[in-house]
């Protein structure tokens, strides 16, 4: 965005957040202002609700349009910027309900990878704002604090509250991105431990079966054995096999390694 200052007109080009949609990333949507001391022209590149809504009701109703257009070019522009303003707080609400329910999940078990794309789209979605609306806050702080006559408003009174609003959002979105980023580290370490609960109950059973197979790998050479000619050879390597397996059971858990 950017503000040439003249002595008779303004010309902004500003960038307001429309809604994911089916994109599932919010777009920009540019919006430029020429402004002088008796007229205010808006060219948009895609449609914007507030801005659409706000023409239509001063189409349709007299009393609106003259109180919107009954007053100086300066307060038409807080008209419309005000209506613009406002629509970014409910795609802000969808991304706080969004991280919100993403929090709520984190700890339960179930898929990872879907876990992970949620969140790599989150935080996309919140990059994708925030690069939007931050240029916009020193915009409106040249409004606020510039001296623009030909407007015929109180630039600090009509345009700081706006600079006011723009800020709370990007300070609510630097409080969103904390968290996911926090979420991001909190699921990546429970991955880790999950896959460490995993190797450690795969490494029990490898190390229990390890010498069950080199028992049964001897008695099933064809050399002469211990045991090998009694009746009850069987048996007895079932023995030796059980009391091995029930003996790392026990000494494992009484380590605790599982």
């Amino acid at each position: 965005p950017k503000l040439d200052d003249y002595t008779d007109y303004l010309f902004l080009v500003l960038h307001f957040p429309r809604s994911p949609g089916e994109t599932r990333m919010t777009r920009p949507v540019e919006v430029d202002f020429f402004i002088s001391g008796d007229y205010v022209i808006t060219v948009q590149s895609g449609e914007l609700r507030p801005l659409t809504k706000l023409f239509s009701d001063c189409e349709s109703s007299q009393e609106v349009r003259a109180d919107v257009m009954g007053h100086s070019s300066g307060y038409l522009l807080y008209r419309i910027l005000s209506g613009l303003v406002e629509h970014m707080f409910p795609v802000l609400t969808n991304l706080i309900t969004s991280v919100d329910d993403l929090e709520a999940g984190i700890f339960d078990r179930g898929s990872a990878e879907a876990l992970t794309r949620r969140l790599s789209v989150i935080r996309r979605d919140i990059l994708s704002y925030r690069r939007i609306m931050r240029p916009e806050i020193a915009v409106l702080e040249l409004l606020e604090s510039g001296d623009y006559p030909f407007l015929k408003v109180d630039p600090d009174a009509y345009f700081g509250d706006l600079a006011d609003s723009m800020r709370r959002i990007s300070a609510e979105l630097d409080d969103l991105r904390a968290v996911v980023e926090g979420l991001s580290d909190a699921h990546q370490s429970l991955t880790s431990q999950h896959t460490t609960e995993v190797i450690r109950v795969l490494t029990v059973i490898f190390t229990i079966t390890l010498p069950l197979s080199l028992i049964a790998t001897l008695y099933g050479m064809n050399v002469r054995l211990p045991l090998a000619d009694t009746a009850k050879a069987f048996w007895i390597v079932i023995g030796i096999v059980g009391l091995t397996t029930g003996g790392m059971l026990a000494l494992f858990r009484l380590r605790r390694w599982f």
